[in-house]
């Protein structure tokens, strides 16, 4: 982790002493003669670099999107919405496909505006490349391996969660905190959704990889477990073929079976024409946040 701290904007708050060592920085500076991003003069927009946890081998970058009410309103706290394969959400330099990404800082800044969602905190957990796979699976696959999901889920829940509570203006309780990724992301948010109900109390589940494993996951969505306390979006797009279109049905089943309804604590979209990209899940992120963040009326 590095080990400088740059100058505290008042848009932050103070660090405690236990965190001294963490740098926040803004948006990558553009190559000489490249046209400017957007992110490079935002200052709501901050990069941890370097994300050192207890729990797994390697860091990683968090980026930290804040909503424009954060700099007006400075006693107002926020819900947050944590999101993995952080490098593809808001960056099209750090983006896996090159200037592809969900957009999600500025259909979250539109919304906001427009009154249709409320203001919202969005931190994204980059992936770490090679070990994405096994960070992202709750189970061991025989051929694939995988299965570090626990560990990567306590990073989220003791070493980040954390870290943003303190250093941000936090709506801190399971209500106001979201968790959301998709295909083996979207596994993941599950899996982790239903071990911390207490901690993610709103679920974003875009083109689950329901085939890990056997699709064990469908095992942990036995009717007979009683129903957690937890708002889900569930998505599938009807062109990332038939196979994983019917692993989601079949989802979406167990989640009624066990007591969600359909517009009510659950949402669940057959995206006519969706695909396996940024590009589809960038489409629809505007409804996710509307169903996950509501405007207060």
């Amino acid at each position: 982790m590095n080990d400088s701290l740059i100058a505290v904007s008042p848009d932050f708050m103070p660090l405690p002493a236990d965190d001294f060592g963490l740098r926040f920085e803004g948006a990558s500076t553009s190559p000489d003669g490249a046209l400017p991003y957007d992110l490079d003069s935002n200052p709501r927009y901050r990069v941890l670099r370097g994300f050192h946890s207890r729990f797994l081998p390697d860091d990683r970058d968090i980026s930290i999107y804040l909503p424009e009410a954060y700099r007006t309103e400075p006693r107002r706290r926020f819900p947050v919405f944590y999101l993995h394969d952080g490098q593809n959400l808001f960056d099209g330099r750090t983006s896996y496909a090159a200037n592809r990404t969900w957009r999600a800082h500025t259909t979250a800044d539109w919304l906001t505006r427009q009154g249709l969602i409320e203001p919202v905190i969005l931190v994204g957990i980059a992936n770490t490349g090679a070990r994405r796979i096994a960070e992202y699976t709750p189970t061991r696959d025989a051929r694939l391996g995988g299965g570090e999901g626990t560990l990567y889920g306590r990073l989220l829940v003791e070493d980040l969660k954390p870290l943003i509570d303190r250093r941000f203006r936090t709506l801190p309780d399971a209500a106001n905190t979201a968790l959301g990724g998709s295909s083996l992301g979207g596994l993941i948010t599950l899996v982790l959704g239903m071990k911390y109900p207490e901690v993610f109390g709103k679920l974003a589940v875009l083109s689950p990889s329901v085939w890990w494993d056997n699709r064990s996951l469908l095992a942990l969505m036995n009717p007979s477990q009683p129903k957690q306390h937890l708002r889900i979006w569930l998505d599938m797009g009807m062109s990332e073929g038939l196979r994983h279109l019917r692993d989601t049905d079949l989802l979406h089943r167990r989640l009624v079976l066990r007591g969600w309804q359909d517009g009510i604590d659950l949402k669940y979209l057959r995206v006519p024409g969706g695909v396996h990209d940024e590009e589809a899940w960038a489409a629809r992120f505007d409804q996710v946040l509307k169903f996950l963040f509501p405007a207060v009326k």
